[in-house]
């Protein structure tokens, strides 16, 4: 991991399309600014796993859906 040390209205290039500025420091609080390209998603980390998660659980054929599909085609 690297860590760098920033002051406020200072930044971060990652690559050459995101750039990450800190915007302010209030005790053991930081607020970023990002700014990235549109086709590259942004996320706090507890909502990325969530997104995961649910990716995982929606790819997990549940038991009996298969039979469920079957009798939609059939109607």
């Amino acid at each position: 991991m690297l860590v760098l040390s920033r002051h406020r209205d200072e930044s971060i290039m990652i690559g050459d399309d995101v750039v990450i500025t800190i915007v302010d420091i209030r005790g053991d609080k930081v607020r970023l600014g990002i700014d990235a390209p549109q086709d590259i998603p942004v996320h706090r980390q507890e909502v990325y796993d969530a997104i995961q998660r649910e990716n995982r659980s929606a790819s997990q054929l549940q038991p009996g859906a298969t039979a469920e599909l079957r009798g939609r085609r059939k109607a």
